[in-house]
């Protein structure tokens, strides 16, 4: 039986206070796409808010990103809401980048109920980028963080300061994951760095998307 995805996006729109938008980052849903599909398996989307959740980071010159857009375009405009989600039948939950992560991930419970129980179903989470911040807060059902002890990787402090907007974010994902008992390790800046532990795989940055990807393929194929 094919194996399924679920691609949660973020729904917040807004940088900070720098007057930018921002949204999910489409490169981090468009190249996982394309390594699921690839390998068989379907992939559903979700966003925290439901409807068309807010583009960035879209290049036009990306095939693989222009094929995503066009095959979910409608999906797109109307996303369900991760409350409205039933965990059941996901094999991976996919938690896709993007700055507007970093303010509506971050400790939100129909994440954390969608993420825990695919986990604890002995399914695979992912996340890439900023997209980690989902991991932010989230426990168990033993009441442990999710992180703990495992080895995760992250968009890093230093390419937070190198993209300028170490103040623009509510929190620093590296150092958050870290408090939480997570063991952060780092490439250098913008170079491709995944990781995985167990069922948790992440990656550092866009280039580390469809890495990220390929090694949930991995995983659920060695099932």
């Amino acid at each position: 039986m094919s194996k399924r995805i679920l691609t949660i996006l973020t729904s917040h729109d807004r940088l900070g206070s720098t007057g930018r938008t921002t949204g999910f980052y489409v490169s981090e849903a468009a190249h996982p796409w394309e390594v699921f599909d690839r390998a068989g398996f379907e992939m559903d989307l979700a966003s925290v808010a439901g409807g068309e959740p807010p583009q960035d980071g879209y290049d036009p010159g990306d095939p693989v990103q222009r094929e995503f857009l066009r095959v979910y375009g409608e999906r797109l405009r109307d996303t369900p809401r991760a409350a409205d989600v039933d965990p059941a039948g996901y094999d991976a939950v996919f938690f896709a980048g993007g700055h507007g992560t970093m303010w509506d991930f971050p400790g939100d419970k129909d994440l954390a109920r969608l993420a825990r129980s695919v986990y604890e179903d002995g399914g695979v989470v992912a996340a890439v980028c900023h997209g980690p911040s989902a991991l932010v807060d989230l426990t168990l059902s033993d009441g442990t963080y999710l992180v703990a002890g495992k080895r995760v990787a992250a968009f890093t402090n230093a390419e937070e300061s190198a993209v300028g907007l170490t103040e623009a974010v509510p929190f620093l994902l590296a150092d958050a994951l870290v408090e939480q008992g997570a063991r952060h390790t780092a490439a250098p800046d913008f170079q491709r760095h995944v990781v995985s532990d167990g069922r948790l795989v992440t990656g550092q940055n866009p280039a580390s998307t469809a890495g990220v990807a390929e090694e949930v393929v991995r995983i659920l194929q060695g099932k």
